[in-house]
């Protein structure tokens, strides 16, 4: 029942968006940096934190802080699902993005509407090691326009720069 419950709610399943039969392999399958579970993390610790002062709490009002505690727990856990639910995958065909807990959405772009590629990095996510990625293309889809906290960016870029290049869309580079 668990293994069920978890594959159900907790498994993106990406295998089931591609294209096996046109031989659509997966590159790499982009997971959030950790820098995202930072503030579901400090909102456990507040539910910890209130738990213990309810220990401490007179007897009446005792139950009031672990109602509290409760509502964070649940809200970080729900926050921190949400964010291991978003992926973005990067195929030998196409880029897609699969996000959602209880409702599930896909947005997907062929490789060859993709005309640009911005990776924005602010300091602390060049420290940290993340950065954004921002895509322009001839539809704009919006499911695909901003993919945030993404982990090495610059690997990633590369590795979207790669496929596209072996996928014959730029064309080959030229030789003077």
């Amino acid at each position: 029942m668990a293994g069920w419950l978890w594959r159900t709610v907790a498994d993106p399943n990406i295998g089931k968006h591609l294209l096996r039969d046109e031989g659509e392999v997966i590159v790499d399958e982009v997971l959030h940096h950790w820098v995202v579970y930072i503030r579901p993390a400090l909102e456990l610790l507040v539910a910890v934190a209130l738990v213990v002062a309810g220990v401490f709490a007179p007897v009446d009002v005792a139950w009031l802080p672990w109602l509290v505690a409760v509502g964070f727990a649940l809200h970080a856990a729900w926050k921190a699902l949400v964010e291991y639910m978003d992926r973005f995958v990067i195929t030998n065909m196409r880029v897609f993005r699969v996000s959602g807990v209880l409702a599930q959405r896909a947005a997907t772009m062929p490789l060859g509407r993709i005309l640009d590629i911005t990776v924005e990095k602010p300091f602390v996510g060049r420290v940290l090691g993340y950065g954004h990625f921002v895509f322009e293309s001839a539809a704009q889809e919006q499911g695909l326009r901003d993919i945030r906290y993404v982990g090495r960016p610059d690997e990633r870029d590369l590795s979207i720069q790669r496929v596209v290049q072996r996928s014959g869309l730029r064309g080959a580079p030229r030789v003077n």
